[in-house]
């Protein structure tokens, strides 16, 4: 078992009492609907909006971004990165698609309607995931840490540690905005983390193991990863590294 997910296991089942503070619940969730996504898309950044996703993928010289029909799966519009960057999470704001890249400290600006090239911007560490409160722009680098980002200048302007029963949630992965709370892949697992992006607090699990039957898995990183939220309709897309189907979900309190 691959150890970020042991230990999200670890936090979960070990008794509250081994902890300073009490643990957040475990949530399941129900299928509502599947449809067919790309089994070469090594899924980074997923979101909705104006009735398509918006996915990014990642490995060097497969890294793209592009636009899909959430229904057919069919890729509407399609840009390639660079095949030097490892391309990672993507966000919308103000008619431009923002794009981290894993370990090269660069992110990169096109027009959301054109994939036009509009610019490049800088930050230290890794860059994981992006997502968007209305007012920042919100980034995850594979730590416990969500970075806070000033939406035009892209400068970080401050950083919350995300815990659950006191302990640091490390890999912390492809992120969404949903309702007033960051979800959160954590890497290498089939586990989604409902955070109070003020406190940084767990306020829930979301225990997605067996989402994708065993029979569609490729035994290799095809692990969940890919929040899209539609504030419209309320619904949430899920699907992960290599799957073959985006699901609709819905969480059960």
């Amino acid at each position: 078992m691959p150890l970020a997910r042991l230990l999200v296991l670890l936090l979960v089942l070990v008794p509250a009492s081994a902890f300073a503070q009490e643990r957040a619940p475990i949530q399941s969730y129900e299928v509502v609907a599947s449809f067919p996504h790309d089994t070469g898309a090594f899924t980074e950044g997923l979101f909705f909006q104006d009735g398509v996703l918006y996915e990014s993928t990642g490995l060097k010289g497969r890294s793209d971004i592009r636009k899909v029909d959430p229904v057919t799966g069919k890729v509407l519009q399609k840009r390639d990165l660079d095949a030097k960057y490892f391309g990672e999470g993507i966000v919308a704001w103000k008619g431009k698609l923002v794009e981290l890249t894993w370990q090269d400290e660069i992110g990169f600006l096109y027009d959301l309607k054109t994939f036009e090239p509009k610019g490049t911007f800088s930050y230290p560490g890794e860059g994981w995931a992006l997502t968007h409160d209305g007012k920042r722009i919100i980034m995850s680098d594979g730590t416990a840490q969500l970075r806070f980002l000033d939406p035009d200048t892209l400068k970080e302007t401050g950083r919350v540690t995300v815990t659950d029963g006191g302990g640091e949630i490390n890999n912390l992965n492809e992120i969404e905005w949903v309702e007033g709370e960051v979800w959160a892949n954590i890497w290498r697992t089939d586990w989604i983390a409902r955070i109070d992006p003020v406190t940084g607090k767990v306020t829930g699990w979301i225990d997605m193991t067996d989402l994708l039957p065993a029979a569609d898995r490729t035994g290799g990183e095809d692990v969940l990863n890919g929040i899209a939220y539609d504030a419209k309709g309320r619904r949430v897309l899920v699907t992960g590294k290599f799957w073959p189907k985006l699901y609709e979900i819905r969480v059960k309190p």
